[in-house]
């Protein structure tokens, strides 16, 4: 080779080696942006604009100002929100989004976080029988209403969503029934009528991509874990015959609201959770596709953020399909029983807390000296009817000095002790549960378990036969251990009882009130069942498995109250949310079965109080018929938001309208059909407005159950109704001698008409006359 051709190749070779650095010097800068960039939802408010494309051309605009091109604004946006509200998701650096932040029209930059889900005999043991042609409620059943589920998704071929009898599809209705993985158009039906999936918030906040593998999820409308499914039949599934969980709670399955059409909108996945940019892009497609009630059993753990500061991405959706007259209902949380742990607490949205019903799953723990102890179970079919040997969990750890095996946690037993035994474990924790502990003991040999825990309603399935029992039984079953020389015990499989327990009873895992962030506004609102509910789930083993599962928690409640509002809606069209929302709290029960006050269950059980239950527990005929209601308007919920701090500058580019904050507007004076003033020092007057929607001629009394301690009077005590006077206002005016700070005490306001019973919750907190300046 000549010099030259060497030196030719040499030169190359190095321009080549230039570029090959180049190249990776920009895929480092390139990794480097991304990865510190991250989702942000810049919201907009109201919509500028009728026409969607000319809002999304502004949002790529306002990108491109930002990014400086076209192709860096059209890479950066996940999702163009231009239909029910403005606003877009966009990645962005946090120098980008605190830059946009300042941008005119730019109401909030949200961060993208994640939500997580809140996780048969209810609907007759609340009082909607499928037989009751003399009444309104039953005689409707949802029919001409559309209810929008934001979950996790449909298993659309279980027999709960089947078209049977059901209407055309509304007019009115604008939706799709969006195809993907194992899923397209002819998965919808007259019940089903539309479904979507949304993703993108989730694959960039976690840059990850979904569990596919297992088939745990699917790209598409698609149910990949079940909890979507159930809650979209717990609200409007169709009549199933013989629906059970393995034998338990056998009898006909069936929707709160059966003829109620069904719009699903898939924006939980099974490891990424619920995105804020996913849930708002659902919100937004739901208001565009005409849904009129919608379902959302999402929320944060704990309350971190909240409307108050315009980061809560629940509200803001809610808020713009409550201005469009949709009645949104979402769940309270599950991190019960601790106060103040209540999540979705805007007051534009009905929350809803979760109760036992009447049913339970006993089953019967034999042991070796013939006594029997009763714990209970949902694993039916499991037991081997036969008596096995018995042990203590730490009488069977691989390390005595390590208290780990006492709830039986992963590792900490011994194989050769546990081996074909039953083992007795004690909760000692919140880390761990029947489940985990269940698969701590078949991994050793074992082949059963006595889980030993505080109240804690809810049953779950393990994999090996498991039976759970409180403190007390869990402690005879122990002395028995340590008594007899040769332990033995035989599990028997769970039996269906029905009406042996005072019910409801708020469950232990139901978050409580007061909200933390603006404790004037009552929640939860309502209370409804949410304890091992039967409902439909995809089915993972058809051998096995009927399409139908018991689960808890409030997001097992909050479907119960959708499909009342089906209900409600489809017999009171022009209804507002406002309305449905007051016919639901003031016409609930504060009485169990037997007469007694609901209670509450916890480590100790108590009467149940309004930051329990709300209003009570929902009682759906007497709803229907509320004989006045507590209605508010966008313009109330504006003046709301003006009591908080908010300037009507930027109310105003949230509602895109002229807003007049006035002096006059108290936090307290929404008018809601409760009352709750956390921080009453001598005084305070209460204003409220009720709107007759009963006999047009009728006169109500003012009833009062006084708080402990406090004065309490009404003004006027009577309220008439007439031809010409259907709307009435009264005050309530609250004071307190008292000079030094208290707890919260209880009680109500209720106006009658003899038939009718409008019974509004009062909460109150004293503050001392001196501050803790004066201290």
């Amino acid at each position: 080779m000549s010099m030259d051709s060497n030196t030719r190749n040499g030169t190359y070779a190095r321009k080549n080696y230039s570029l090959v650095v180049l190249a990776l010097l920009l895929l480092h800068l390139f990794l480097s942006v991304e990865a510190t960039s991250k989702v942000h939802i810049v919201y907009l408010g109201e919509k500028k604009h009728d026409d969607p494309a000319t809002t999304q051309k502004f949002h790529h605009k306002m990108l491109t100002n930002l990014l400086g091109s076209k192709e860096a604004a059209y890479s950066s946006i996940l999702y163009s929100y231009k239909h029910g509200f403005s606003g877009f998701a966009a990645r962005l650096t946090e120098s980008q989004a605190e830059t946009i932040a300042e941008f005119p029209g730019v109401v909030q930059v949200i961060p993208n976080r994640v939500h997580k889900l809140h996780t048969t005999r209810s609907w007759d043991f609340i009082g909607i029988h499928k037989h009751s042609p003399e009444n309104h409620l039953t005689r409707s059943m949802g029919k001409g209403t559309i209810i929008g589920v934001i979950d996790s998704g449909v298993w659309p071929e279980s027999e709960s969503f089947n078209d049977q009898g059901m209407d055309p599809i509304p007019s009115h209705w604008k939706g799709i029934c969006q195809q993907g993985e194992h899923f397209n158009s002819t998965n919808c039906n007259k019940k089903l009528i539309g479904a979507r999936w949304f993703i993108k918030g989730a694959m960039n906040e976690f840059k990850m991509p979904i569990n596919r593998t297992d088939t745990v999820d699917f790209l598409s409308p698609r149910d990949g874990i079940g909890h979507g499914t159930h809650t979209a039949s717990t609200a409007a599934g169709y009549f199933v015959k013989r629906a059970n969980y393995r034998g338990l709670a056998s009898g006909l399955a069936r929707g709160g609201a059966p003829l109620a059409h069904l719009a699903i909108y898939k924006a939980c996945w099974a490891t990424q959770g619920c995105s804020d940019a996913d849930l708002l892009k659902a919100f937004d497609k739901a208001i565009h596709d005409g849904v009129d009630i919608l379902s959302v059993s999402v929320g944060n753990e704990i309350p971190l953020f909240s409307y108050v500061d315009l980061r809560d991405t629940i509200a803001i959706g809610s808020f713009h399909a409550t201005m469009k007259g949709i009645t949104v209902v979402c769940s309270a949380g599950n991190d019960g029983p601790i106060s103040q742990t209540i999540v979705n607490t805007a007051p534009w949205l009905i929350t809803v807390a979760a109760t036992k019903i009447d049913r339970a799953f006993p089953a019967a723990i034999t042991l070796g000296n013939n006594q029997t102890v009763w714990g209970q179970s949902i694993d039916s079919g499991k037991h081997n009817h036969g008596f096995a040997g018995l042990t203590y969990s730490e009488r069977i750890a691989i390390d005595s000095t390590d208290d780990s095996a006492k709830d039986c946690q992963p590792g900490s037993l011994n194989a050769t002790l546990a081996s074909g035994k039953i083992v007795l474990c004690f909760s000692k924790s919140d880390q761990q549960d029947i489940v985990s502990a269940s698969a701590t003991v078949k991994k050793a040999g074992g082949i059963g378990l006595i889980y030993a825990e505080f109240p804690n309603d809810g049953l779950q399935s393990c994999k090996i036969p498991c039976i759970k029992v409180d403190y007390q039984v869990g402690t005879q079953i122990l002395f028995y251990i340590r008594k007899a020389r040769y332990p033995i015990a035989k599990l028997s499989d769970p039996n269906t009882v029905i009406g042996k327990w005072v019910s409801p009873q708020v469950a232990t895992f139901s978050s409580r009130g007061p909200s933390s962030m603006t404790p004037a506004v009552l929640k939860p609102d309502i209370a409804a069942p949410g304890v091992d509910i039967l409902a439909a789930f995809r089915p993972h083993d058809k051998k096995h498995s009927s399409g139908y599962k018991l689960l808890s928690g409030t997001s097992m409640a909050c479907p119960h109250v959708t499909g009342i509002v089906a209900l409600i809606k489809s017999v009171h069209q022009s209804w507002s949310p406002a309305a449905i929302k007051s016919a639901l709290i003031t016409t609930a029960s504060q009485t169990g079965t037997e007469g007694t006050s609901i209670s509450a269950n916890g480590p100790a059980r108590k009467e149940a109080d309004p930051f329990d239950i709300g209003g009570g527990h929902v009682d759906p005929n007497k709803a229907m018929d509320p004989g006045l209601i507590f209605n508010a308007s966008t313009y109330d919920y504006i003046q709301f938001l003006c009591s908080l701090g908010y300037s009507s500058a930027s109310l105003a580019r949230i509602t895109k309208t002229t807003i007049n904050c006035t002096s006059e507007t108290h936090v307290m004076n929404l008018n809601l059909p409760s009352i709750t003033i956390p921080n009453l020092k001598r005084t305070a007057i209460v204003t409220r407005t009720v709107t007759n929607v009963g006999e047009i001629n009728s006169k109500y009394k003012a009833m009062v159950q006084v708080p402990p301690g406090i004065k309490m009077t009404v003004e006027p005590q009577t309220l008439s109704f007439n031809i010409t006077t259907q709307i009435l206002s009264y005050r309530v005016t609250f004071s307190s001698t008292q000079k030094v700070n208290g707890g919260y005490k209880f009680g109500s306001l209720t106006w009658t008409d003899g038939g009718h019973v409008v019974r509004s919750p009062i909460a109150i907190r004293v503050i001392g006359f001196e501050s803790y300046a004066d201290v």
